[in-house]
């Protein structure tokens, strides 16, 4: 029998994932924890799962790059190419790569089976909670993003703009994909994780003297 989890992360191991942190190795590893975990309890197929889980970010796209809705396209794409080559059952194809394509915030494309469900919320949790808060301000650092408005931090006379300020990509995707989690699993976990982040920004604003908008 093929250990086929060996094979996903040889496969990762071989493919350049760029030089972003926030979608590194370790990365596919806390959204497979979390997919499986979320699996056991919604009783979502692990045969589908478990491969769309790992290869969800297979080819990487910059969030700054137009193409960048197009990339779990691509993504499922190259998974299927890759799973033929290592003849994992054809059987589950299909959903495998209906479930890396739906995963994606700018795609748009609504998960039509629990797997494809399952698969999207672990890889949004992963963009909440501490972890959410670690990736975001390194992708803000590699964008050359700063952590804030020093004249208007929480937005109260502005526009969010996250494109220039890491703190508004809270409030401009973060806290609404806490609210398009799909499975009663996710939605309970991604309200634990919102919340934190929302202590968070309270200590930041008594660091920084102002006062976070609700």
């Amino acid at each position: 029998m093929k250990d086929w989890e060996t094979l996903f992360v040889e496969k990762l191991e071989q493919t350049d994932l760029g030089n972003d942190p926030a979608h590194d190795l370790a990365h596919f590893s806390r959204v497979v924890a979390t997919a499986k975990a979320l699996a056991a309890e919604e009783d979502a197929r692990l045969e589908v799962v478990v491969p769309a889980a790992w290869l969800h970010d297979l080819v990487n796209v910059p969030k700054n790059d137009p193409r960048r809705s197009q990339a779990s396209r691509l993504s499922a794409e190259e998974a299927l190419r890759f799973l033929r080559s290592v003849e994992y059952p054809e059987a589950f194809l299909a959903d495998i790569a209906h479930a890396i394509e739906a995963h994606s915030y700018s795609a748009g494309i609504e998960p039509r089976t629990l797997e494809a469900k399952v698969v999207q919320d672990a890889d949004r949790l992963d963009g909440l909670g501490a972890i959410g808060i670690a990736r975001c301000f390194a992708v803000g650092g590699l964008l050359g993003v700063r952590f804030y408005d020093p004249r208007d931090p929480f937005a109260t006379q502005r526009a969010w703009n996250d494109r220039e300020n890491a703190i508004d990509h809270f409030y401009v995707k973060l806290f609404k994909t806490a609210e398009t989690l799909q499975t009663s699993a996710g939605r309970r976990e991604g309200a634990r994780r919102a919340e934190f982040m929302r202590q968070y920004l309270d200590r930041l604003a008594v660091e920084i003297g102002d006062r976070p908008r609700p």
